[in-house]
């Protein structure tokens, strides 16, 4: 995995791991991605002109302009071949895994597991790893195989890395690299295979480390099977395996889910806190498009573990509430009734992280429409304890509700639904008397993603009152996730001052980015040719991989290229080419990040930029 890269360089909204993290920001960066949607905005058709309507969000957009997507002949004419010269050449680790992801990521034709195969056997254990990795970004029939006989550590796997063991780390992202895939396939019988595989891992735990066995549930949460029951396919033998039965239907898949996690149904012992922690994630995940009669049975698994005087372990509970929010309604149904009141409950008094995760929990919940006579019964009193947390709460809470409440907006206009009004009023003034720039990013983000057409001014007063550069920078985004006009001079200005400040120059350019305004790439490409510095080379680099398009292409190749330039440095560019090129809307990772229990930690997971979370 790109360690160099992946320690020093920013990612989107980028955080450190050394950080405190219990602070909101931890949530926010594993969370994002669907609320910035960048590549949307990058790639948007139309120019970017200033019109009022534009900003105003009255339709249609002037001047209409070819897309800046990189079209497949450049990428496959001038970037794959420049990505595969580094691996045929070799050298650095951070360069040969760098051009691995990218390339992954770009899914060029031809056969590229032939091309990542041989890595796996190389000395440094990070290459071998990162080729892994690959194999489930690459996500085809063939990786399917490969990564099952790394997972199992069989023969063919232990030869495959030429090792008489397969390294737990490998055999991890084996299996996460397999979520991938199972969660992209759209033939259920592949699906089967990857889930019955995966289940033989975490539900037969005597050679199944603690990494490995929160891969393996959580890459089977991401893995639903089709709601109607069929016979899985047999193997290769022509035999079905012992976990067969289990993923004959998502009905089959949860209750393999609910035996583990209570053993009393069972003989088998329970699994260990952090394994169970991501098994209350992976059920809650299955129940998406299951029967409406298995919520009953996931909601009594992730009620038990916040009950009052609760003695499960803290990372369950933060599980659980986390849990709660993905399954949960804002209708008068007994069981949402019940699920609502728990959160709140939880918000009040319970564990510190426990309380955070259910304010954004509650907000989700309280902005989904139930099948009930009123879908959104109980939308008003989830509202009401969020401000009330935000306004009376202890001041580690109040960042986090008012976060929650830009959540609870956002899930409402993605449902076409109308926020409430005096949100964004309270939301404004707890950004102008915010005094902490720990905290003003919160009240500034949570107006963001609420789209908040009246925050433009609030925003623009605490922009130019605030001096730090993470408050600076998530205000930057904030303004340009409400169409911040008025912003573009002064985020131009903190772009072109912050080249030796990788986040705070990322987070600039994504504003400006969600703006879409075309002069920003120009811009960096001109900062990258004036840079004096591997650092803001590095930096420059890493920003126009986060906002880049077709004109950012040719000079970083010609930085990957070139022998100036550090392993480091051109390690960027691989990484930045990689996500100019990206197939994908959304960073690959975003279906293991989204909702994680960031705090049930592995070292596979999350650790020393290290983990399948740090991977850019």
């Amino acid at each position: 995995m790109p360690t160099g890269p992946a320690a020093s360089a920013p990612t989107t909204g980028g955080i450190e791991t050394s950080a405190d993290p219990t602070t909101w920001r931890h949530w926010w960066h594993f969370n994002k991605a669907p609320y910035l949607d960048l590549r949307r905005h990058l790639f948007a058709i139309d120019a970017w002109t200033g019109s009022d309507d534009f900003f105003l969000g009255r339709g249609g957009r002037s001047a209409a302009l070819p897309t800046l997507r990189p079209s497949r002949g450049l990428v496959e004419t001038r970037v794959v071949p420049a990505l595969l010269r580094v691996l045929a050449e070799g050298g650095s680790p951070d360069m040969l895994t760098s051009a691995l992801i990218a390339l992954a990521k770009i899914r060029p034709p031809g056969d590229l597991q032939q091309t990542i195969l041989p890595l796996l056997v190389h000395a440094n254990q990070e290459v071998s790893e990162t080729a892994t990795v690959a194999l489930g970004i690459l996500g085809d029939a063939p990786s399917t195989s490969v990564l099952i006989e790394l997972m199992e550590d069989t023969p063919a796997g232990r030869k495959l890395v030429g090792k008489t063991e397969v390294p737990y780390r490998t055999r991890s992202f084996a299996a996460y690299g397999l979520g991938l895939i199972g969660g992209r396939a759209t033939d259920n019988a592949a699906r089967q295979r990857i889930a019955e595989r995966l289940a033989n891992i975490f539900a037969v735990r005597r050679f199944s480390t603690n990494d490995l066995q929160t891969a393996a549930v959580t890459a089977f949460g991401l893995t639903p099977i089709a709601v109607e029951p069929s016979i899985p396919p047999p193997g290769p033998d022509g035999e079905r395996g012992p976990y067969a039965r289990h993923v004959v239907s998502r009905r089959a898949q949860i209750a393999l889910l609910l035996e583990i996690l209570e053993p009393k149904r069972s003989k088998r012992a329970g699994p260990d806190r952090i394994v169970r922690a991501h098994s209350l994630i992976a059920l809650a995940r299955l129940l998406r498009g299951a029967e409406r009669e298995l919520k009953d049975e996931v909601a009594a698994a992730l009620l038990v573990g916040v009950r009052e005087h609760s003695r499960a372990p803290r990372e369950a509970q933060q599980s659980s509430a986390i849990g709660l929010g993905l399954i949960g309604d804002a209708d008068d149904d007994e069981l949402d009734v019940k699920i609502r009141a728990a959160l709140t409950r939880l918000l009040k008094r319970g564990g510190l992280q426990t309380r955070f995760f259910a304010a954004i929990a509650l907000a989700k919940v309280g902005s989904r429409p139930g099948d009930g006579e009123t879908p959104l019964a109980g939308a008003a009193e989830c509202r009401r304890a969020l401000l009330l947390a935000m306004t009376r709460g202890r001041s580690q809470v109040e960042p986090w509700a008012g976060l929650a409440l830009g959540v609870l907006g956002r899930g409402l206009l993605d449902r076409d639904e109308i926020p409430d009004a005096g949100v964004g009023k309270a939301l404004r003034s707890a950004l102008s008397e915010c005094r902490r720039p720990q905290n003003v990013g919160a009240y500034g983000l949570a107006l963001g993603i609420r789209r908040d057409a009246d925050a433009e001014g609030a925003l623009l007063e605490a922009f130019g009152r605030f001096s730090t550069a993470e408050a600076r920078g998530e205000l930057a985004i904030a303004l340009g996730l409400v169409g911040g006009r008025a912003a573009v001079e002064p985020m131009f200005e903190l772009l072109r001052a912050s080249k030796y400040r990788p986040v705070l120059l990322e987070q600039a350019a994504i504003g400006l980015g969600l703006l879409e305004h075309r002069e920003v790439v120009p811009v960096l490409v001109d900062m990258l040719a004036d840079a004096d510095s591997q650092a803001s080379q590095a930096s420059i680099a890493a920003a126009l991989g986060i906002i880049g398009d077709v004109r950012s292409v040719e000079p970083l190749i010609e930085m990957l290229e070139g022998r100036k330039h550090t392993d480091t440095a051109r390690a960027f560019a691989a990484v930045a080419l990689g996500n100019v090129c990206d197939r994908e809307p959304l960073p690959w990772n975003t279906p293991m990040a989204l909702d994680v229990n960031y705090r049930a930690l592995t070292s596979t997971l999350l650790g020393s930029a290290r983990g399948v979370l740090e991977i850019l």
